[in-house]
């Protein structure tokens, strides 16, 4: 067999990868992605001595697997390489990542552009202000540049726009102005709460999603099965952080189209959520909620009743908003065959999570690669055909709601607290882990890498943003430029979760 077949949350040993000539590796991966049921959940590099390890990670949505292969190639070895991406652009981004960190030349990548200017970048005279932007060259066409300073409190990125008068023929994202080296910083932090806290800032808004992916490959390598109470916390915060975010989204919506009552009714509706998490953790991100081998939060019987309370109260009012706001026609008229991404583009792009899910395609981890109390469901994707920005909207509706019925069923089965935390043993030696967990964005994943002596080697980290935003860079054309803000919006990409 010339590849290795790993559940999500397990370990496999590293060796156990077989390695393929580069041009076998590159046919098998391209002949799995041809199935609609399976997709790369991610593919990257490691450095190994004067070789380039090749790592692919194909998800199998129908076989509940994730398959792994392996080519290695040489460090400073010029010649070109047929590119995955000339067969199957939802691998361009992977690519221009490889190209960036070693300088791995393709002969046929059609876009082969940085994608974030690492410290540690192979050529280090490429500079982000000097990004080869595309060009049309026309006295009928005119560019509009916006960023990397924007007005409003987001991070750095620059949008250059090719219009024609007030529509737009091409959009063109450039991130990378605020590299922190992330992945690099978990092999040189060596406490794992050093660890679990750089897991929480990988993006302010997915704390949950970022710091669940990071505990379950750590005690995956530590052997350690979180026990029923861990797993109920762990899945109970990351659809309350669906909740927030989601609904946070429909104020910023709102916003943008001049709808104020939706923007201070949704905003106002948000508050409650993430004060909960406040009460819960102390925090209203929920940083500190989530830790290897245990929680130093338990949820108790005193915070159940008042999240049911809560939900009560926010179901009621969150309808009544949202049943208000889809009747208008002025609102339906900025959101209705907006921005729209059809099917066949998300499923060429490799799009997940709500992105793909608003497209027609039924891509949720929950469903595909369940763990915690996941596994208790047979979870049901939001899916909704029109790819547009109101398909957008809907689909973190119908997930408010569904979220809502996870969690009242949740925690009528509460389990009792743990006695304690369990102190992890050493990582498993020369190893490979993965993690996948359906943020509210979308699929994160998280890959571990151990040396012979249990020791962390090397760490990669792919958040959804990575997949999605050349979804919104097809979603804008041929709309007006006034139609950019919530086009941004109803995809709410990370800025620092592609820059790490």
């Amino acid at each position: 067999m010339n590849y290795s077949t790993i559940l999500n949350g397990e370990v496999i040993p590293l060796r156990s990868i077989p390695v393929l000539i580069y041009d076998d590796f590159l046919e098998m991966n391209i002949k799995l992605v041809q199935s609609k049921e399976c997709h790369c959940v991610n593919y990257y590099g490691i450095r190994e001595d004067a070789l380039i390890k090749l790592i692919c990670c194909i998800a199998d949505d129908a076989e509940h697997n994730i398959i792994v292969s392996c080519a290695e190639i040489l460090k400073d070895d010029p010649t070109p390489r047929a590119s995955f991406t000339a067969r199957h652009l939802s691998f361009h981004i992977f690519e221009r990542e490889l190209h960036e960190n070693f300088g791995i030349q393709y002969a046929d990548h059609p876009w082969l552009k940085p994608v974030r200017y690492a410290f540690n970048r192979a050529n280090r005279e490429d500079r982000v202000e000097n990004f080869p932007f595309y060009q049309i060259h026309s006295e009928e066409l005119h560019e509009v540049g916006v960023g990397p300073i924007h007005a409003g409190i987001i991070e750095p990125g620059h949008f250059r726009f090719i219009c024609n008068g007030e529509q737009i023929l091409h959009l063109e994202i450039q991130l990378g102005y605020q590299h922190r080296g992330i992945e690099a910083l978990f092999l040189d932090r060596r406490k794992l709460l050093q660890r679990v806290t750089l897991a929480e800032s990988i993006a302010g808004d997915t704390v949950v999603g970022h710091t669940t992916a990071f505990v379950n490959v750590w005690e995956s390598l530590a052997g350690f099965k979180p026990s029923d109470s861990l797993s109920f916390a762990r899945t109970l915060a990351l659809e309350l952080e669906r909740v927030a975010i989601h609904t946070g989204d429909l104020s910023a919506i709102c916003t943008d189209i001049g709808y104020q009552l939706g923007s201070a009714v949704f905003g106002r509706l948000r508050t409650p959520v993430i004060n909960f998490m406040q009460e819960w953790c102390g925090n209203r991100l929920s940083k500190a909620l989530i830790r290897a081998g245990k929680t130093n939060f338990p949820f108790t019987q005193q915070l159940a009743e008042k999240l049911i309370r809560l939900l009560d109260v926010y179901e009621a009012d969150f309808l009544e908003m949202y049943n208000e706001m889809k009747i208008l026609p002025t609102v339906l008229a900025r959101l209705e065959k907006t921005g729209v991404v059809t099917p066949e583009q998300a499923e060429s792009i490799g799009a997940v999570g709500m992105a793909a899910r608003a497209s027609g395609i039924s891509r949720d981890i929950r469903r595909s690669h369940p763990s915690g109390w996941y596994t208790l469901l047979l979870h049901e994707p939001v899916i909704k055909h029109h790819g547009d920005v109101y398909s957008r909207i809907q689909v973190r509706k119908d997930e408010i709601l569904q979220s809502i019925g996870y969690i009242r069923r949740w925690l009528q089965m509460r389990p009792q607290e743990d006695a304690g935390a369990v102190e992890l043993q050493k990582l498993s030696s020369a190893s490979f882990a993965i993690s996948l967990v359906e943020g509210w964005r979308g699929e994160i994943c998280h890959c571990a890498v151990t040396d012979d002596k249990g020791e962390l080697a090397h760490y990669k980290i792919k958040d959804p943003s990575l997949h999605n935003w050349l979804a919104l860079a097809l979603a804008v054309r041929n709309n007006e430029i006034s139609d950019f803000p919530i086009c941004n919006k109803s995809f709410d990409l990370s800025y620092c979760g592609q820059d790490l």
